[in-house]
């Protein structure tokens, strides 16, 4: 049972320390601080939960659909995930990070009006039998959505029926707007069957008929594998993807397996005792220290590396940086790099309790994000399968104090 004095310290609770984190949208690496809290003990660790609550579950979300939109080589992808998320905030969340990762949008509408992201979607197979025919109902949405119509083919058959009542109402368009060539079926959804498949034969059926500007839209399960299947073996002519279960669940790598660790105890004189938790596997002994964790870039404004220093190490452009190689399976563990251009990775968000930072909107963290992978980024760092691996090191001074305190408290080396 908790006491009353420490219940009525939580009924008052207000933190009061600082937050440093990269700033969202940041390409990150294993090993790497991407949250430093400076805090009183009670405070921090009041925060953990929540914290790490947060920054796995998005960075999982984002990574997952960064992956899938580069599949799709340029395809637009849409997030269809809401009804196999885990709750509704994983939905909402989960498209907020979906649409940072890249995608077009989202079906969730809810997340959509939170956020302030564009809405997308099709009519579903229900709306479909609710009619008598599938025609009328193809006709009753061109109807309330005439200018950006979109049907879905497969409730019945995707070539006997779903291809002829859409040319029908292809034309039923045409003929009520001649004049305006915007109200026309825009796309036609297939979510069943042989997708590649299905998509040469609606393509083919659908040029022939004159209707080449109605695009293709695929969904049912949908992954960068299936994707990457489809696009370059298949030869898949889909315009764009809806992806849902995989997306919002990640469901390939489910977990983001961020950590929250107590590094160092700040002592009277104002400097600070590092702490460290160890194992009995060296690669999982937590990096000891207040750090800061660096980005060192080449002369053509690509990452080269990364590089975890002491918070207080100058790190500077032009000058030779000697690191440590986090990988003890490297050849070379201490090189020497110069970088061009260097900068530190956490900045300061909060600051005595009160934000200190200006926060931007979705669209500019998308642009962000975007930004990075195209401009500073390896393009063999992207690879879907054996991507390289981004080299993440230590300043020697890190590396001293991370073995020396292994073999302190563990009795062991690293």
């Amino acid at each position: 049972r908790f006491n009353d004095e420490f219940l009525e310290y939580l009924r008052h609770f207000i933190f009061t320390g600082d937050i440093f984190a990269v700033k969202e949208g940041t390409p990150v690496f294993p090993y790497e601080p991407l949250i430093r809290v400076k805090a009183k003990i009670i405070e921090a660790q009041l925060l953990e939960t929540a914290m790490l609550l947060c920054v796995n579950h998005q960075t999982l979300i984002a990574t997952k659909a960064k992956r899938i939109v580069k599949a799709a080589q340029g395809r637009a992808i849409m997030e269809f995930g809401a009804r196999r998320a885990h709750n509704f905030d994983a939905a909402n969340y989960g498209a907020r990070a979906a649409f940072i990762g890249g995608v077009a949008g989202t079906a969730t509408t809810y997340a959509g009006q939170k956020f302030g992201m564009p809405v997308l979607g099709t009519m579903a197979h229900s709306f479909v039998q609710s009619f008598d025919c599938e025609y009328d109902a193809f006709l009753a949405y061109a109807k309330t959505y005439p200018d950006s119509c979109t049907v879905l083919l497969d409730t019945y058959n995707i070539m006997e029926s779903g291809l002829p009542n859409l040319i029908k109402l292809d034309d039923y368009l045409i003929e009520k707007y001649p004049n305006d060539p915007n109200r026309r079926v825009k796309s036609a959804r297939i979510d069943s069957g042989d997708l590649a498949r299905g998509s040469k034969r609606l393509r083919k059926a659908l040029d022939a008929a004159g209707k080449s500007y109605i695009k293709l839209v695929a969904s049912n399960g949908l992954d960068e594998k299936k994707i990457a299947n489809m696009e370059l073996y298949e030869h898949a002519h889909f315009d764009s993807y809806g992806v849902g279960e995989n997306l919002i669940t990640s469901a390939s790598d489910p977990v983001f397996g961020g950590v929250y660790k107590l590094v160092a105890v700040k002592k009277p004189d104002g400097g600070y005792t590092p702490k460290m938790k160890c194992s009995d596997s060296a690669s999982k002994a937590i990096i000891p220290g207040k750090k800061m964790p660096w980005r060192l870039y080449d002369e053509n404004g690509q990452a080269q590396c990364d590089l975890i220093a002491m918070d207080g190490e100058v790190i500077e452009a032009g000058k030779p940086v000697t690191m440590v190689n986090l990988d003890s399976d490297a050849i070379e563990r201490t090189i020497t790099f110069t970088p061009t251009a260097v900068r530190p990775l956490l900045v300061p968000h909060i600051l005595g309790g009160k934000l200190a930072i200006e926060l931007p909107s979705i669209a500019e963290k998308k642009a962000y994000i975007a930004k990075q992978l195209t401009e500073e980024t390896w393009e063999s760092e992207l690879r879907l399968e054996c991507p390289h691996k981004h080299y993440v090191n230590m300043t020697p001074a890190v590396a001293e104090c991370r073995s020396r305190m292994y073999a302190e408290l563990h009795g062991g080396k690293v």
